[in-house]
C-alpha cells in the first residue's frame, strides 16, 4: 500500500479514502495498484463488518490521470489479461468493491468523472452530495468505459439513460443522479453519514448481511431458478446458526447483539 490510499479499521469498519486531493484523486498507475492492494487486503480481513470509501479532499476521484494514460499506453498495459478473477487490473479497483464479501457504502462530494464515477458506482450504497458533479467522461478522450462500468451500472440505471450519458459525456449532478440510479440517496454530509450506516450494518449478523450481498450481486444476472434456489441454500445455512439465534434472543431482550465471525 502507499500514501494514495488510506485505511483505518475501527470496530468492524473499514475507513477507506482515496488520498491525492492535489489532483482530485485522480487516477494513476501508482493510485490505481493502490486500490487494488487495498481491496485484496480487506478481501482477507478478519472481523470486517463493512466499509467506507470515500475521497479526501475537494473531490471523491476526478477519473484518469491523462499523462498516465499516455504512460500506460507506451508500456504496453496488456488489458485483456485478467489478473483479478473475471477482471483486468483497472477493472478491479471498482469491480474489487462489488465483489467484496461486505457491504461497501461510498461517500462523494465534489467530482466523480470518468473511473472516479466507474469506482463510485462499484458500492453497494452511494451516498452524494446534491452538488456533486459526475460524468461518465471517455468519450470526451475518444474511449469507452473499461472499469467494470457497464456491468456494474446494469440494473442500476436504464439502458437508453446509460446511452445517452455515455455517447455525449454529459455531466449531471447529484440531484439528477438520484433519478437515474447512480445514486443511492443525498447528504449534505456523506462521509459522516457513510460512517454512520456502516456502524449499524456491523451491528447485524455478519453471516446474513455477506448472504444477503450474495444474492443481490446475483440479482442482476442470474435467471429466476439460479436466485431462488440460492435464496434457499442461504436461509437455510443461516436459520438455526448461532448468530441468527442471537439476534432473536438480543431482539426479544432488547439488548444489544454479540455477533461472532
Amino acid at each position: 500500500m502507499t500514501d494514495r490510499v488510506t485505511l483505518s479499521l475501527n470496530d468492524g469498519v473499514a475507513d477507506v479514502r482515496l488520498n491525492r486531493p492535489d489532483k482530485i484523486n485522480a487516477l494513476d498507475s501508482t493510485m490505481i495498484d493502490a486500490i487494488a492492494a487495498v481491496i485484496d487486503q480487506l478481501s482477507t480481513t478478519p472481523g470486517l463488518r463493512a466499509v467506507v470509501l470515500s475521497g479526501e479532499g475537494r473531490g471523491f476521484c476526478a477519473g484518469l490521470d491523462m499523462q498516465s494514460m499516455a504512460g500506460l499506453a507506451a508500456n504496453d498495459f496488456d488489458i485483456m489479461a485478467r489478473t483479478h478473477g473475471p477482471a483486468n487490473l483497472f477493472q478491479q479497483v471498482a469491480w474489487g468493491w462489488r465483489a467484496l464479501p461486505v457491504p461497501v457504502i461510498a461517500a462523494a462530494h465534489g467530482v466523480a468523472f470518468g473511473g472516479g464515477l466507474q469506482i463510485l458506482s462499484g458500492a453497494d450504497i452511494r451516498l452524494a452530495r446534491p452538488d456533486l458533479r459526475l460524468s461518465i467522461m471517455e468519450m470526451k478522450w475518444g474511449i469507452v468505459p473499461d472499469m467494470a462500468g457497464f456491468a456494474l451500472w446494469r440494473g442500476l440505471v436504464r439502458d437508453d439513460v446509460l446511452r445517452e450519458l455515455t455517447y455525449t459525456h454529459r455531466e449531471f449532478d447529484g440531484v439528477e443522479a438520484i433519478g437515474l440510479g447512480f445514486v443511492t440517496r443525498l447528504s449534505e454530509e456523506p462521509l459522516a453519514d457513510a460512517l454512520d450506516l456502516a456502524v449499524t450494518i456491523a451491528g447485524r449478523n455478519p453471516q446474513a448481511v455477506r448472504a444477503a450481498k450474495r444474492l443481490a450481486n446475483l440479482e442482476a444476472e442470474q435467471s429466476v431458478e439460479r436466485i431462488l434456489t440460492a435464496e434457499s441454500r442461504e436461509q437455510g445455512a443461516l436459520i438455526g446458526s448461532p448468530n441468527q439465534m442471537e439476534a432473536v434472543s438480543a431482539n426479544l431482550s432488547k439488548r444489544p447483539a454479540e455477533f461472532i465471525d
